[in-house]
């Protein structure tokens, strides 16, 4: 059901909360200070860089998005977050090695003065980690309470007007959903009893929602994509989004497979491995947790190339993906792709692909454009699992069960269309409306996403 509501002004201070304090978080805060501060830019980021195109009219062109849609400004942000080790996030940043020291240094005392609140960790979840700054609840409801108490504590001492909260952490071992998440009620019993199916990214999805603070989970883990999740969405009206950031190698494989597609070339196999030295490397070394991100990986290339629609050309073709953890690389992966596909009376060709990537740097301005626009569908009373932002996921959680669209430039599109609707309501109010920034429009009417049933 669609009924008519406003967006509220980006007026105030927004909470930008991490759980996992890691490079990709620790990047993303000092990018944004930098650029606060004149000392860089953030590019990759279509919030602060993209331009909202007319239908029809060539991508690049058109109005900043950020004129177009009432989004926060980067000067009205504070970070915070959770990690299960107690180091600031300058000292986060520094041993990541992802940012140089003339950067890190132009930002040192905001970083030095953000500080990790104890995480909660259930070490199962994560194997290969062992937390040493952590909350030491009486059960996972518990658990859930205290991380309430920490996002209103953030809130008050902060003098933040609105919060949203983006997985930064590491993942978990794979999950499905059980019966212990088919409804609020067998939920919240699985928490008083603190049942084994209910991890740690769960748990702070689960607080979250309760607080009415939007979700977005950048990893594969199984947070907030199952029926009691999408049950309290709807209930405290919260939006939701994910999963995985869609950063390296699975972003190329969206960009390639739809032009193998559009030109009707064949595929024949697809293999795919990374090196990878950092905290998330050393987490997906172990096979549990890399079932989780091959799940999400391997998904990518079924959605694009359907083998049902074409079966002379994709059906039948193997798909192999690895990752390796390599600590000598650290934050800087390498991803090797070898495609073999065939053309013109099926004769066979290759494409090689090596790509010398900085995970963290491709992360931050998915990050940031997340946080954004999360609390901007949390004004515009947008409901439950926001679909137009499947651009930055690898596997985007639809409404419904329905398959994901993961072509890159379909994805696009979908966000651009969202985007563009926001933009138009708002243009009729901006006259009139009052704004504290130029990307400030005012109260204005739009229609609410809806949540599976």
């Amino acid at each position: 059901m669609t009924e008519s509501v406003r967006i509220r002004p980006a007026r105030g201070r927004l909470g930008v909360l991490f759980p996992g304090m890691g490079a990709v978080a620790t990047t993303t805060m000092a990018g944004v200070m930098l650029s606060r501060r004149k000392l860089g830019k953030p590019v990759g980021s279509l919030t602060q860089m993209g331009r909202l195109p007319s239908p029809g009219e060539a991508p690049g062109r058109g109005q900043l998005v950020a004129d177009a849609v009432p989004l926060a400004s980067l000067d009205d942000i504070v970070f915070g977050g959770w990690d299960i080790f107690p180091d600031d996030a300058y000292a986060v940043a520094e041993h990541a090695e992802v940012l140089n020291d003339k950067h890190l240094a132009a930002v040192r005392d905001e970083l030095t003065a953000i500080r990790p609140m104890p995480g909660v960790f259930y070490p199962e979840y994560v194997p290969r980690l062992r937390g040493v700054h952590v909350k030491t609840p009486s059960s996972k409801a518990d658990a859930v309470e205290q991380l309430r108490d920490d996002l209103r504590r953030f809130k008050r001492e902060n003098g933040c007007d609105r919060l949203v909260v983006v997985w930064t952490g590491s993942t978990e071992v794979r999950q499905t959903p059980g019966a212990v998440h088919a409804s609020v009620s067998t939920f919240e019993a699985g928490l008083q009893a603190s049942a084994p199916e209910i991890s740690n990214s769960q748990m702070y999805a689960w607080a979250c929602m309760l607080e009415g603070v939007p979700f977005a989970n950048g990893s594969p883990n199984l947070a907030a994509d199952f029926p009691a999740a999408y049950e309290l969405a709807r209930e405290r009206r919260v939006a939701l989004s994910g999963k995985d950031f869609k950063t390296g190698q699975t972003l190329m494989k969206t960009a390639l497979a739809p032009m193998l597609k559009t030109r009707l070339l064949g595929l024949r196999g697809w293999y795919s491995t990374n090196i990878l030295g950092n905290r998330d490397g050393e987490v997906l070394d172990d096979p549990d947790a890399f079932k989780a991100k091959e799940t999400t990986k391997l998904g990518v290339l079924e959605s694009i190339l359907v083998g049902e629609e074409n079966p002379d050309l994709y059906q039948g073709y193997h798909h192999k993906v690895r990752i390796d953890y390599y600590p000598p690389r650290g934050d800087q992966k390498e991803g090797w792709d070898n495609i073999d596909i065939y053309g013109w009376l099926g004769y066979p060709m290759q494409i090689k692909i090596n790509f010398l990537c900085r995970d963290s740097i491709l992360a931050a301005p998915v990050v940031l454009d997340l946080a954004l626009l999360m609390d901007l569908a949390r004004r515009a009373d947008r409901v439950g699992v926001q679909e137009w932002l499947g651009f930055y996921f690898k596997g985007p959680v639809t409404p419904g069960g329905q398959r994901p669209v993961h072509d890159l430039f379909a994805q696009r599109d979908v966000l651009f269309t969202e985007l563009r609707a926001m933009a138009a309501v708002a243009a009729l109010t901006a006259p009139s409306a009052p704004s504290a920034r130029p990307n400030t429009n005012g109260s204005v009417p739009v229609a609410p996403s809806e949540v599976p049933s």
